[in-house]
Order: C-alpha cells, then sequence, then structure tokens
C-alpha cells in the first residue's frame, strides 16, 4: 500500500502535534546532526553495496556472526524481499494477525503467495508484528518461540520493540531456531522516519536465501553514517522508555475516562481508539483544522471499522492538547 499509513503531515501545514506515527515525535537529534554534518561529504561517492561496514556494527551489537544480519532500507524493503524469497523457497501461503501492519499482505500477494488466515499452522510463512501495529498487543519471547513451531518461517517484526517494556526475541534465539527472521528498524529506535535504515537478523542459512533478492547500494552513504553513529554510540535520543510507557499510560487513562471513544488496552506507547459517533476521517479533519493535531485514520487496516484511529503518546503538553480536544467535540 503506498498511500494511507499516516504521517501525512505534509498536507497540514499548520500541525501544532504529530500523534500519527508511532514514532515518538521529539527526539533529540543535536549530537546526530553534528556528526552528519562531517558526514556529509560522503554523498559524492557510492555507498557500499552490501552495507558491509554498518553490519559488522549491528552483528557486534548483537553478538552475532555477519552472515547473520542483513541490512535494509527500512524494514518494509525487508518485508518486500523476504516475500520474494519465501516464493522463490517454495513457500505458497502467508498468514498474518488481523489488523496489522498491511505491508505483510501486500509483499506476499505481490510475489504470489495466499492468504491462510491468523493461524500460524495453517501458513508457510507467518507475519508477527510485535509490538503489533495497530493495537499495542505485545506477545512474550517464549509466545514467538512457541509459535515458531507451528509454520516453516516465522517472520517477528520487531521494529517497536524500543518502545514496551516487554523483552523481545534474541538475535540467539532467532539464530538457534533456525526458522525465525527477525526485522529490526533503526527508523523507529531512533526516530530517524526520514533516513529509511533496517536489518534482519537470521540463521545464515536464511539470510543466505534473503540475500539474493537485495538490490545494490540499497541503503544511503548518510543513512548508514548515521546507523553506525547511532548504534556505536548507543545514542539516546528518545525520552526514558519508563518515562514515555508512563506518560503513554496517563494518556490511555485520560482517553479510557472520554465517554465518546473505545481505547484498546496497550502495552506500548501507541493505542488504537474507536470514536462512537464521528468517523475516523472526519475526526482527522476536524483536528487537524480546528486544533492542529494529526491523528492516524486507522479505517484502512484490514477488520477495523470507518470509526477506528491511532495516535501515539507525545510530551505531556501535547497528550494535555489531544485529550483537551477529543473532550470537547
Amino acid at each position: 500500500m503506498l498511500h494511507g499509513h499516516g504521517d501525512d503531515a505534509c498536507h497540514y501545514p499548520h500541525l501544532r502535534y504529530n500523534f500519527s506515527s508511532n514514532i515518538y515525535a521529539a527526539p533529540c537529534h543535536d549530537a546526530l546532526l553534528a556528526h552528519l554534518r562531517e558526514a556529509l561529504p560522503s554523498i559524492a561517492a557510492y555507498p557500499e553495496p552490501d552495507a558491509a561496514a554498518l553490519t559488522r556494527v549491528l552483528a557486534r551489537r548483537h553478538g552475532v556472526d555477519t552472515d547473520c544480519v542483513l541490512v535494509t532500507a527500512g524494514v518494509t524493503e525487508a518485508i518486500y524481499v523476504v516475500a520474494q524469497a519465501a516464493a522463490a523457497s517454495g513457500l505458497h501461503r502467508y498468514g498474518c494477525l488481523s489488523p496489522t501492519f498491511s505491508e505483510y499482505a501486500s509483499a506476499s500477494e505481490m510475489f504470489g503467495l495466499k492468504a491462510a488466515g491468523s493461524d500460524a499452522a495453517a501458513a508457510d510463512i507467518f507475519w508477527l508484528c510485535n509490538p503489533n501495529n495497530p493495537t499495542g498487543d505485545v506477545a512474550s519471547a517464549d509466545a514467538v518461540m512457541d509459535m515458531s513451531r507451528s509454520c516453516p518461517w516465522l517472520i517477528v517484526d520487531q521494529a517497536y520493540a524500543g518502545y514496551t517494556l516487554t523483552p523481545a526475541v534474541t538475535a540467539q534465539q532467532a539464530i538457534r531456531a533456525g526458522n525465525v527472521v527477525l526485522l529490526h528498524s533503526l527508523t523507529k529506535s531512533y526516530a530517524i522516519p526520514g533516513l529509511r535504515v533496517g536489518y534482519v537478523v537470521a540463521a545464515p542459512e536464511l539470510t543466505a536465501r534473503l540475500r539474493r533478492f537485495m538490490r545494490p547500494w540499497s541503503v544511503g552513504t548518510v543513512a548508514m553514517a548515521a546507523a553506525r553513529w547511532l548504534v556505536q554510540h548507543d545514542a539516546r535520543v528518545l525520552p526514558c522508555k519508563d518515562a514515555l510507557l508512563a506518560e503513554s499510560q496517563r494518556l490511555y487513562t485520560s482517553l479510557a475516562a472520554l465517554s465518546a471513544v473505545d481505547v484498546h488496552p496497550t502495552a506500548t506507547t501507541f493505542m488504537l481508539l474507536r470514536h462512537h459517533s464521528i468517523k475516523a476521517a472526519e475526526l482527522k479533519e476536524r483536528l487537524a483544522h480546528e486544533h492542529g493535531l494529526l491523528i492516524r485514520d486507522a479505517s484502512n487496516f484490514d477488520g477495523l471499522s470507518a470509526y477506528h484511529f491511532r495516535v501515539a503518546a507525545q510530551t505531556r503538553a501535547a497528550d494535555d492538547a489531544l485529550i483537551a480536544a477529543l473532550s470537547s467535540l
């Protein structure tokens, strides 16, 4: 799905706060920007075709061999590479939760895989978003590894693992299992959505299959320079996780107290809501134009209604503005 993912702030020039992306909207990138000013001359040369230097940095971070890591232009590229490799490996049926990130189905169907529903045991390849977008549900690492015994390939999208206290599946667990592919998003972890960079961790036999379908020079020099610096310096661009999740819970509690909306319980910093009387498309426009607040119209997620929308906790001032605006409608 090319359009309809949210964070379309470019269409709303007078916003005060953006709740439409699951990424924290007020990160501190000062040190990163200072580093990138020094790295900008690298745009005059081609990047490494296989992102080898960044691969080594990520392999050291996870304590695995470099042949277990594959750098991609964000998780979305990884999803399409995985789907293509699955089809080429003779897999035919894909499964995923509903609602969940739409690109799993889009990529699978692009390469001829057929839908097998939400039961991992009925699928050759099962996609698990954990934490799940848009619901905020999170499965434990043990539950995920139990699921891996049900299907030939289990793809675990851990893009939002940095936004929950629930421990994620480790690289070592995935590699030992042999059939688990972990998708990681530096875009999400470090709040750099304008720089498309992510990576895969899996057993070397699986990454070798995926590598056959990678495009050379997929990740540009600036994105790789940013990613290497962020990982090597263990940069703290987001608020303390405990503080951010505490603010998320405060926002959840305040929204759940409103009579006009239902809020799905969440274990992360974003949450799914349903307004009782205003469709999400109208609600989005009213909040944007009357209050300068942008939400995610979630009606295009499979299984959701025209009244569903999603927000992500931001600063206390931003969240208070959202609570007040929804209370006034």
